[in-house]
């Protein structure tokens, strides 16, 4: 078995390659040639977070993983990552494990390459501007996804600590270099009224800007909240997209909090929860038709795209020698 660091996971796999991988995986998964069962979620009483197991396969590399992912609020006043997962890669014919591997870095790489995915597929051509709502571990990664597919060329940022957000822009700036300007937006508004992709990656139980803020045109990546009791997206943006995404329908209506409550208040119908990012993908449902149009993708997270990632990064790990072979038998 192998054993691969976050730093052998970034180094195989780039933001680029995880957007096509995934966008095959969510191919598979809508065609029903993936697998992946709602996750289980184990709270512990008196720790303010939970622990989720998610297994996902897909069909056509026969890539199965399993990650046990975990999320602790009071972590950052400890000095600790809220964010917390490792993968398991599983020879899916044998079922002896192939490697076990970082799983909170391939978690911010995956969920980058979704919001990659769904604004190559649904955003205008003529992207430019990026509004990022929330600077936590994984809004690095859905600005690197979105540039890879997007002109970009302005990021506005919004946190709700502003020493965050500058510390953010500065790492931002190292990673992206001087082709793209970051700016500290002076509210989530103020970013959102200027952007023309949106992506929100906050674990808030209450919207996180006003959705008479957004722009006709604008595409919005939300993939934060994954119970049904987060909400980062208020009901005037349902309403007003054009469009609605999501990852796996049956996953989103069981776990995606802005359209559960949004339902049970009336405020849309069910029915507007009717199309899959592979779908979209495969060409069997329609994305943005019109300019003007609101687009919108929610995702809660699916494990085939973990499955997808973590199974080339192994294979790649293979190839060049990287990461520690453990033998399992002794």
């Amino acid at each position: 078995m192998r054993l691969l660091t976050r730093s052998d996971v970034q180094r195989l796999l780039p933001m680029a390659d995880a957007i096509v991988l995934v966008r095959d995986a969510f191919r598979a998964l809508s065609a029903g040639q993936a697998s992946a069962p709602l996750r289980s979620a184990l709270r512990p009483p008196g720790h303010d977070g939970v622990t989720l197991v998610m297994p996902g396969h897909v069909g056509p590399t026969d890539a199965l993983a399993v990650k046990v992912v975990s999320v602790r609020n009071e972590n950052p006043v400890r000095g600790l990552p809220r964010i917390n997962a490792l993968v398991v890669l599983v020879d899916a014919a044998t079922g002896i494990p192939a490697a076990v591997m970082d799983g909170r870095y391939l978690t911010a790489l995956r969920t980058g390459a979704s919001s990659g995915v769904a604004t190559e597929v649904l955003a205008r051509a003529d992207a430019t501007v990026l509004a990022m709502i929330g600077a936590g571990a994984q809004a690095q990664e859905q600005i690197l996804a979105v540039a890879a597919v997007r002109p970009i060329r302005r990021v506005l940022v919004y946190a709700r600590h502003a020493d965050v957000v500058q510390t953010f822009i500065t790492q931002m700036v190292k990673r992206c270099g001087p082709g793209i300007a970051f700016e500290a937006a002076k509210s989530a508004e103020d970013a959102v009224r200027q952007a023309d992709v949106v992506c929100t990656a906050t674990t808030s139980r209450t919207p996180v800007f006003d959705g008479t803020a957004v722009r006709p045109g604008v595409h919005l990546n939300g993939v934060g909240s994954y119970r049904p009791d987060m909400r980062e997206l208020d009901v005037t943006t349902l309403q007003r997209a054009d469009r609605i995404v999501v990852d796996q329908r049956e996953a989103a209506l069981e776990e995606a909090g802005e359209l559960i409550q949004a339902i049970a208040e009336g405020a849309i119908p069910a029915s507007a929860i009717d199309t899959e990012l592979g779908e979209v993908i495969a060409g069997t449902k329609p994305g943005r038709e019109r300019p003007d149009d609101v687009t919108l993708f929610k995702s809660v997270g699916n494990a085939v795209q973990d499955a997808a990632v973590a199974h080339a990064v192994v294979v790649r790990a293979e190839r060049d020698g990287v990461g520690t072979v453990w033998d399992h038998d002794r």
